[in-house]
């Protein structure tokens, strides 16, 4: 057997296709393919106990290690892969791209349409543009290269919702986390999987910003809205009004078809939603009503609040005609669509219904309503014990 482990014993080798095998375990050997006389290739061969079956794995050139240090990388590498077999791990081996691919897809077999495609966009921005990144194997996946990942996009600028105009404003803590979200849950699945047998790397690396997310503050009252809906658009004030009235997501309300709407039973489902599962809430009879109203005409496929043109609203279809309408409203400049939600959410609270039925028919979690209106609930507690005051 070979002596593969110095770099003088490497240089007395034959040059060949079959490697020169130095025994590292009984069943593991480390082997060495001289190419010529500047270098060769390293692979490792694993023999199943009691069978004749060999396994072979390529290991690589470290070119990167100076000639003295290539046999104890090889090494390592080897003893690496033994252990991940040895505690479960897939013989297979999928890159950083692959393994986000497998999650799209995953929300695709679970029918998560809308989920897969926020994926599949955060990772064509931020994965597979980056080749190296999107090319390393995952068991070669370092803290190292996932913290410079990590910088790099903290330092790219936000996306403008005109897609032609480059933006100079900094990217948003809460914009990171999403990014990094959604990315390590496509790692935890490649472990899950067995491709990797640690998840240290990511664990480390990837953790949220804390307090990314803060409390929406601004609240618009009702004579606000209504201000908002005098100086808009006929079109546009039809779906600030539908905002004005349901505490959902402004996408999920853009989203509505006449099919959405049962003018019977004066009931609505939600479908496209962060929540996830269609659910169905019954609407009181003036916003019956209205949402009536908006279904003349209209077959049970089209957008229940249309453009002028027809077409559904988006978030880069009404960004700019609400913020010509706040402008002439005399609003904050800080009253969004999504100022819209929070306001509603916010009446909600402060009139007393309970954070279940809130949490409910936004479509969000009890937690999240807690942490960014629970100290309007404090408040409310607060009055209602005074009024226990003899």
């Amino acid at each position: 057997m070979a002596k593969i482990d110095t770099v003088d014993s490497r240089k007395k080798l034959p040059s060949r296709k079959e490697p020169h095998w130095q025994r590292l375990t009984s069943l593991c050997y480390l082997g060495y393919r001289k190419t010529d006389d500047k270098g060769g290739t390293w692979v490792m061969r694993i023999q199943t106990e009691g069978k004749s079956e060999r396994r072979y794995k390529a290991l690589g050139a470290f070119a990167e290690k100076p000639d003295g240090d290539k046999y104890d990388a090889a090494k390592k590498a080897a003893e690496a892969h033994l252990k991940h077999l040895e505690s479960g791990g897939s013989t297979d081996v999928i890159t950083v791209g692959q393994a986000c691919n497998r999650l799209v897809q995953k929300y695709r077999d679970e029918s998560r349409e809308n989920a897969a495609k926020d994926a599949e966009g955060r990772f064509k921005r931020w994965v597979h543009s980056n080749r190296k990144f999107s090319d390393t194997p995952m068991q070669k996946l370092t803290a190292g290269m996932l913290a410079d990942w990590r910088t790099t996009l903290a330092k790219t600028p936000a996306m403008h919702q005109n897609k032609s105009v480059v933006s100079d404003k900094p990217r948003a803590a809460s914009s990171l986390n999403r990014d990094m979200a959604v990315l390590k849950t496509a790692l935890n699945l490649a472990h899950e999987d067995g491709f990797t047998t640690s998840d240290h790397a990511w664990s480390s690396k990837l953790k949220p910003v804390k307090d990314a997310n803060g409390r929406r503050d601004c609240y618009l009252d009702i004579d606000q809205r209504k201000a908002l809906i005098a100086h808009a658009t006929p079109d546009l004030a039809i779906l600030v009004r539908a905002m004005s009235l349901l505490p959902m997501r402004p996408g999920a309300v853009a989203a509505f078809t006449v099919a959405n709407f049962d003018r019977r039973l004066n009931s609505l489902v939600i479908g496209k939603d962060k929540a996830g599962k269609d659910r169905k809430i019954t609407l009181p009879a003036s916003t019956a009503a209205f949402f009536a109203e908006q279904t003349k005409d209209k077959t049970t496929g089209a957008p229940l609040f249309a453009r002028a043109n027809g077409s559904a609203w988006n978030k880069d279809s009404w960004k700019y005609p609400l913020k010509d309408a706040v402008i002439a409203a005399k609003l904050p400049a800080a009253a969004t669509a999504y100022a819209l939600r929070h306001s509603t959410i916010t009446d909600l609270i402060v009139k007393g219904l309970d954070t279940m039925t809130v949490a409910q028919l936004s479509g969000t979690s009890i937690v999240m309503i807690e942490k960014h209106y629970g100290h309007l609930r404090a408040e409310h507690a607060t009055k209602a014990l005074a009024g226990l005051e003899l």
